[in-house]
């Protein structure tokens, strides 16, 4: 059994779900003895440092699903890895009528860069859209998922001493990547009017500019660039002064729930998920 000592966490998280699973993960290996460094790779400016992944062992990648896989901006980031063969582990937080393609859309990403993928998880979160009037899993994550967390920190754990020389597979989706692009620009059908202040007084923290994934939000005009905002709502969620809005898309959710026949007591039946 080989000896896992230092692992790396990375994970992009706007509006906090991710993050909390992480945490979960990180406390949980750190009881076993493994050093674990977290890396945030949601602000754009992380993203454009470095991370050397030569002191790890093993590698912890955390994402959400944005419109059926990772957001294009992480898978974009992903291609410049170089795993050298070293062994991973993927997380995945949703909070929509299901994950899509993600676990297999992202080991073939992460094949591709030389990685070895051994488990993935999924996790319930409420919905980044509830920011603008939808409801989807308020409560969420729970209780239930935090456990599911700890025990995949544990499976992980296995599968990157080799105690469990498992690794896992997904089957090739039926769905194609034209489709994929056509459902990924649903999230601009829907919000139509991109995140802005709309001349709200604020005490101008910059805060939304500073933590923007893609550059889109200037703190000055307060409003979001259309061609760069992937609509991730992380100004939103951290505007200390809640004065960023979007248009009510609260319709599209009554919509959404109808055509996916969904009720509150199949969403809150929903559990967390591990594969191996």
């Amino acid at each position: 059994m080989n000896l896992i000592v230092k692992v790396a966490l990375i994970y992009f998280s706007a509006t906090g779900n991710t993050l909390k699973i992480a945490d979960v993960i990180e406390r949980q290996l750190t009881e076993l003895n493994v050093e674990v460094i977290k890396f945030d790779i949601t602000s754009y400016s992380d993203r454009k440092k470095k991370i050397d992944l030569g002191p790890y062992q093993a590698i912890i990648f955390g994402f959400p699903v944005y419109s059926w896989r990772a957001p294009r901006v992480v898978r974009e980031w992903l291609g410049t890895l170089d795993g050298k063969g070293r062994k991973c582990s993927m997380l995945f937080t949703y909070g929509g009528p299901n994950i899509g393609v993600s676990h297999y859309s992202t080991k073939q990403i992460l094949d591709k860069q030389n990685f070895q993928v051994v488990s993935s998880a999924e996790f319930l979160g409420k919905h980044s859209f509830n920011l603008g009037g939808w409801t989807f899993l308020e409560n969420r994550p729970a209780q239930s998922d935090f456990d599911v967390a700890r025990e995949y920190a544990l499976k992980i754990y296995k599968r990157f001493t080799g105690e469990d020389s498992g690794v896992v597979n997904f089957e090739k989706p039926k769905v194609v990547d034209r489709m994929l692009d056509v459902i990924e620009k649903y999230r601009f059908t829907v919000v139509t009017q991109l995140p802005s202040r709309k001349g709200r007084e604020c005490s101008m923290c910059r805060i939304c500019e500073n933590l923007c994934p893609t550059n889109a939000m200037n703190a000055d005009t307060g409003i979001a660039d259309k061609d760069k905002c992937i609509v991730c709502f992380r100004c939103i969620a951290n505007c200390p002064d809640d004065v960023l809005k979007v248009n009510d898309i609260s319709s599209a959710y009554t919509k959404k729930v109808k055509r996916e026949k969904l009720t509150e007591e199949v969403l809150n039946n929903r559990m967390s998920k591990i594969f191996l």
